[in-house]
């Protein structure tokens, strides 16, 4: 039986258009007995989606499809589920008894909503966007007492759908506790489980550390660092891009020691600057 033919056809959308060519090319070379690694190579594609590509039945299953937008029925899906469970399958009254909880949207909207449950399909809850790399990274980076309530649950949800982050965020937390307690004790077990995550990054990382670790160590225990001698630098580049050569030498000077004035003065140190 032809899968393809039992799957609705989705519609004529350029996503649609590219992973129906994408699944036929896959396809066409892939079910000769090619390896995934070879059909990439002749595709000039990634090997990982040849093989999404290669296992997937249909098209179908590799669209991309965007998250649905929130809206003002979002908080009432679970009541709404919970009367169709009950036998209670008319729009109309469904539309009324939300009205009385306080829902203001149209009744063309709960028509809609409970359209999938008519087909046995469950109800057509918004997606969450996956937070990007970076995103994902400035979550774990950043202390859990400065997250925000919607923040601290993606990254719980997060966490517990990928142990590789989990365990990072785990060192992560680690080490900032040694930063915060200024005891660098633990820095070489650290160190250790760094090496043995499993994880080609940090264990790089933890070879890079090793060969300076009474430098970490001294970083982690003292109040001294180049922290405020690299945040100089950043304002010294900072100024040479805005001025975007314009300028020379001296109005650089000038700029910088305005700006480190400017700091001293509203951090409350003294407003005396060196010329």
């Amino acid at each position: 039986m032809n899968v393809a033919a039992t799957q609705p056809e989705s519609a004529d959308t350029p996503a649609a258009r590219h992973a129906r060519r994408l699944f036929e090319a896959v396809h066409a070379l892939t079910d000769t007995g090619r390896s995934f690694s070879s059909a990439a190579r002749q595709l000039g594609l990634d090997r990982r989606t040849v093989r999404k590509y290669a296992r997937a039945r249909t098209w179908h299953e590799v669209v991309r499809r965007p998250p649905r937008r929130p809206s003002t029925l979002d908080p009432y899906l679970d009541y709404l589920q919970q009367r169709w469970d009950e036998g209670e399958h008319s729009a109309k009254i469904l539309h009324q008894e939300l009205l009385i909880k306080g829902y203001l949207g149209h009744y063309q909207c709960v028509k809609m909503a409970v359209a999938p449950l008519r087909r046995g399909l469950p109800l057509d809850e918004p997606c969450e966007r996956p937070p990007s790399p970076r995103q994902a990274a400035r979550w774990i980076i950043t202390d859990p007492d400065r997250h925000g309530p919607d923040t601290a649950q993606r990254l719980q949800r997060l966490l517990e759908h990928c142990p590789e982050l989990r365990r990072t965020h785990n060192l992560v937390r680690q080490f900032d506790a040694m930063l915060d307690a200024r005891d660098a004790a633990p820095l070489p077990d650290w160190l250790d489980q760094l090496r043995a995550s499993g994880l080609a990054p940090l264990a790089g990382a933890a070879t890079a550390l090793r060969e300076d670790q009474h430098a970490v160590a001294q970083g982690i225990t003292t109040h001294y660092n180049s922290g405020v001698n690299e945040g100089r630098i950043t304002d010294v580049k900072l100024q040479k891009r805005i001025m975007g050569g314009r300028a020379g030498v001296p109005l650089l000077r000038h700029r910088v020691i305005l700006i480190a004035h400017l700091r001293h003065r509203y951090a409350g140190g003294p407003t005396a600057v060196s010329r």
